[in-house]
């Protein structure tokens, strides 16, 4: 008999946030996250202790998914962080930067936690208001009858993930690519329900991204396919191809026992029975003038011989994550049973072709009228093709949601410097019924802003990872960096880079400057930032308007979730 032991109570953790365990590993996890941020980001590899594969990456879904967390207070924010990032793709670690920014500024202040709640809300507010006002100097719209933007956007993604290992030529060639894509994926003929298509992505790994390339309708892989051979299809008298979707099993071995018990005769053969079956619907198919015959599973050969031998064509092993995009794309409705066929399942193409993308060939279905389209990827590594299609689909994903917003906001920083200038200003100039309305002192709303403003503060400066000295102007609220090793003179100009972080100021303004150094202290005098009259560059580097404008939001309101932790109880059995 086994010794049984005895259970054990639970722990219970009172001011998690005052322990030194609990500061130690939420320093640790946003110097882990701000060394990865951004186009020069250090990149960190992953990998368990018994083996497996090693993932080398930037990416917060890939660090925060693969880092071991066992502090619960870090728990709530990882899990908040990647609920983010799935539904928006994007700004993943700009809101876990800021959400741990958030928790080191505010409780460093020797405030009570209810009080720093109310008025990092009402701060939140103001940004908001800001960011949703047509005044606010940090936001760009989006014309989709220009690609113009649209480039910024997609370039500004492909650019922010060093792991993909891309030169300008390559960066070039992909924004032209994925905006191509997107482009496929948008109805023609405008709905009142308009719903956007879907671009699939075929993996190409070991060859150059140069060959990557965009091609409308899908793409089956078929190792067997002969090359040189055109292909005899069977047509309709419309001169289209009709295609029958199986999403059944087509093997032969359609019995599951899960299914329940089954009855056979004596001298019955239940394979013959079912490859009788199977031709059976064969000859259905070539009755029906089908053409095309893909099936998500495995079909019998017999089967397929019998379709060849009749002008058909049939693909096997096609996979589920096809079965959506094909069905939707050819009109057909996934045939789901051997034993009942209806005319009205089937679907139609326009035309069918082999592509080659050595060592890979693939079946291409042309349609008549797509929203669907075929990205195929290519790159020299695993790893860099793996980080390469993460990107691509937050690209994506980035312009749906513009399309639905069609709005951005500034990157390299300065939606982040500005927002904080903005802030400053709007605090210094609020009525004292303010104050009265949340229940605190003028000194103990100052303490919080300059909190608030720091760790948005400490997001743009965790762009630099060479020893940049990272400035903001006093006029615009722009980010500016400066080269290591730059002498402290008073006209920074002469040191600057040639225009601010996002591009759309240049340097050769008389403009004030001041540090972004150091930690949130005595309060930052500054007037409303303005917003640019003229653009310096055409390459703006941007970020969602959407994804980023949650992220805010979601990092606020998890600091502030962490803040009001009085007690943790831990099961220890």
């Amino acid at each position: 008999m086994s010794r049984l032991e005895a259970k054990k109570p639970p722990l219970f953790i009172s001011e998690p946030l005052t322990r030194h365990a609990v500061s130690q590993s939420l320093s640790l996890l946003s110097g882990i996250l701000k060394s990865s941020y951004g186009p020069a980001g250090r990149l960190k590899q992953l990998h368990n202790g018994v083996g497996g594969c090693v993932c080398t990456t930037s990416q917060s879904s890939a660090l925060l998914g693969h880092l071991s967390v066992s502090q619960p207070v870090l728990r709530v924010l990882t899990a908040s962080v990647q609920n983010h990032v799935s539904h928006f793709s994007d700004c993943g670690l700009f809101t876990a930067i800021l959400c741990c920014g958030f928790i080191e500024n505010f409780r460093s202040l020797n405030i009570a936690p209810f009080t720093v709640i109310k008025i990092s809300k009402h701060l939140l507010s103001l940004c908001m208001d800001h960011l949703k006002s047509e005044a606010c100097g940090c936001r760009v719209s989006v014309d989709f009858s220009s690609v113009e933007t649209l480039v910024c956007l997609v370039r500004s993604i492909l650019t922010s993930k060093p792991a993909c290992l891309l030169n300008k030529t390559e960066v070039d060639h992909l924004t032209s690519l994925v905006l191509k894509a997107f482009l496929f994926t948008v109805p023609c003929h405008v709905e009142t329900n308009a719903v956007l298509g879907k671009c699939v992505i075929i993996p190409v790994k070991g060859r150059r991204v140069e060959d990557s390339t965009v091609l409308p309708g899908l793409l089956i892989e078929v190792p067997e396919i002969q090359l040189g051979k055109p292909l005899a299809v069977k047509r309709t008298g419309s001169n289209m191809i009709k295609l029958a979707l199986f999403s059944v099993s087509m093997s032969g071995d359609g019995f599951n026992p899960e299914e329940g018990t089954i009855a056979v005769h004596h001298g019955v053969s239940l394979e013959v029975s079912e490859l009788n079956q199977l031709l059976s619907v064969g000859k259905q198919l070539v009755k029906d003038e089908v053409g095309l015959v893909v099936c998500q599973k495995v079909m019998h050969p017999s089967l397929k011989q019998y379709l060849k031998e009749n002008g058909v064509m049939a693909v096997d092993r096609a996979g589920l994550c096809l079965m959506e995009p094909l069905g939707r794309m050819t009109g057909s409705q996934p045939i789901a049973s051997i034993h009942l066929l209806s005319p009205g399942c089937y679907g139609s193409l326009k035309d069918l072709c082999v592509e080659s993308f050595a060592p890979k060939h693939f079946l291409h279905l042309i349609p008549e009228d797509t929203v669907i389209c075929s990205l195929i990827l290519c790159n020299r590594s695993e790893t860099a093709w793996d980080e390469l299609k993460h990107v691509c689909e937050t690209a994506e994903q980035v312009l749906r949601l513009t399309m639905k917003e069609p709005l951005a906001l500034l990157g390299g920083g300065c939606t982040e410097t500005h927002l904080a200038s903005y802030i400053r200003h709007k605090s210094s100039i609020l009525p004292a019924s303010t104050f009265k309305d949340l229940d605190c002192s003028q000194t103990q709303y100052q303490l919080v802003t300059e909190g608030f403003c720091h760790s948005l503060e400490s997001v743009a400066r965790s762009l630099s990872h060479d020893g940049e000295e990272i400035l903001t102007d006093m006029v615009y609220g722009h980010c500016w960096f400066v080269p290591s090793g730059a002498p402290c003179v008073s006209k920074w100009s002469d040191f600057l880079v040639s225009k601010c972080g996002c591009g759309m100021n240049g340097n050769t303004e008389d403009l004030s400057w001041r540090f972004l150094r150091g930690q949130s202290g005595s309060p930052v005098i500054q007037g409303c930032p303005k917003e640019p009259s003229v653009k310096v560059s055409d390459l703006l580097t941007l970020d969602c308007f959407a994804a980023k404008c949650t992220g805010l939001q979601v990092a606020l309101e998890t600091a502030n979730l962490i803040l009001d932790l009085s007690y943790i109880t831990e099961d220890q059995n």
